[in-house]
């Protein structure tokens, strides 16, 4: 049995096992209601089945929003987040997937389970953590409460330029430290801030190009996108702030217009990657977080093991990084790598196979997570014993089978 909720995984989350046995796929598609609204307690109750863009409609019609926003918002639904534990574009706001869960019910094989939405527990173990991450492995969760905020006063995304990535990270690192309250921080590579200055075809690109070497940012320039929400004393007091620490580090600030680009296509790229492929060209993405110590090091060296690896098939790879979500004790690395494809599914399947190898071996040998956000799936099984633990994934299974004895829910998952 595989949950199906708006079908935007990237890692085989809904891939059936390789199985004589039959397969049946359970779709939520119709599980989208707003069941309840405790305005007192700012708690949401849905059925687990809705996507982002009903979620959110429905919550604004009311003066609220939950502020999840991945970038497959439009049909990921909030069963999927949980059960992945899905980070948000401006999560650093509104908290990941984790934070915002705060009960709901899950139909298992064993039967139901229900997750009182407490603001804090003692009482042992928290279930509501087994459902987090299950990736259907335990059951199906039909419906979800989450902690919801008035929607802000005011929003907007802001651009800076940096001469490189060592003092760009710095500033973003330093922002986080300081607990300047920006809704987003996303610090792109050179080369990634290359390619979405072309990919924007503003017809003011070349003169800004220019303007911007004048002055001394050049070919190892970042660009930093940082946003800011919520009341207006708060914007303004938070912008202000964002930007002089950023100057501090030879960051020139260039206001919104950057920032509004990015915000009208910010869920554009999944619609990018079938245009690419029917013009022979693949792509694909994978993502880990480190502690600040490793973020510099790793954040050249995983884009370096994908572009190796290629090499090996005598092919060439367009690779590039940004910092997605920041931590006070780290950051998450997001990879996005461009390939030719071949017209032998076979040979396309090894080549990215020893691309996706290279680089979770080389976010391994960093200490970093093999996923962030994207979940585990089947591409990321492989890679989970080294990070959990024997014992660890003893655990993993016990509880599963606690909850699925006959191993029936969406198997060839996690383990």
């Amino acid at each position: 049995v595989i949950p199906y909720g708006g079908g935007t995984s990237v890692v085989g989350h809904i891939t059936p096992s390789k199985s004589d046995a039959p397969v049946l796929t359970l779709s939520l598609e119709k599980m989208t209601r707003l069941l309840d609204l405790d305005e007192t307690s700012r708690l949401a109750t849905f059925q687990a089945g809705v996507a982002g863009p009903q979620l959110e409609e429905q919550l604004k019609a009311r003066g609220y929003t939950l502020g999840h926003f991945p970038q497959s918002f439009e049909y990921s639904t909030l069963g999927g987040w949980i059960v992945t534990r899905s980070s948000g574009q401006q999560s650093y706001r509104y908290g990941k997937i984790e934070s915002l869960f705060a009960g709901g019910i899950m139909e298992t094989p064993r039967g139901r389970l229900e997750m009182k939405p407490v603001p804090a527990s003692a009482a042992g173990p928290d279930v509501r953590e087994m459902a987090l991450g299950s990736e259907g492995r335990l059951g199906v969760v039909t419906q979800a409460q989450v902690r919801v905020r008035r929607a802000p006063e005011a929003e907007s995304f802001f651009g800076v330029f940096f001469h490189s990535w060592e003092q760009g990270s710095d500033a973003v690192r330093e922002i986080v430290q300081n607990e300047i309250p920006v809704s987003m921080l996303r610090l792109s590579n050179p080369l990634e801030t290359e390619t979405t200055l072309i990919l924007s075809g503003k017809s003011w690109l070349g003169m800004a190009d220019r303007g911007l070497r004048m002055i001394g940012y050049g070919d190892t320039r970042c660009l930093l996108m940082f946003g800011v929400t919520g009341s207006a004393r708060l914007f303004k007091r938070t912008r202000r702030e964002a930007a002089a620490l950023c100057r501090k580090f030879g960051g020139l600030f260039v206001g919104t217009i950057v920032g509004h680009t990015w915000e009208k296509n910010r869920f554009l790229a999944p619609y990018l990657r079938n245009t690419l492929w029917e013009r022979g060209v693949a792509i694909d993405t994978l993502e880990t977080a480190l502690p600040w110590s490793q973020v510099r090091e790793a954040s050249v060296a995983i884009p370096k093991s994908i572009v190796d690896a290629a090499a090996k098939h005598n092919e060439r790879v367009l690779a590039f990084s940004h910092l997605s979500h920041v931590y006070r004790d780290g950051a998450s690395v997001y990879t996005t790598y461009l390939f030719r494809r071949t017209g032998d599914p076979d040979e396309l399947l090894a080549r990215w196979g020893t691309m996706k190898h290279d680089a979770s071996l080389t976010i391994q040998r960093f200490g970093g997570t093999i996923t962030h956000q994207h979940g585990v799936g089947m591409d990321h099984a492989p890679y989970l014993p080294a990070e959990k633990g024997a014992l660890g994934m003893d655990a993993i299974r016990a509880v599963c089978k606690s909850f699925d004895p006959d191993g029936m829910m969406n198997p060839g998952k996690l383990f």
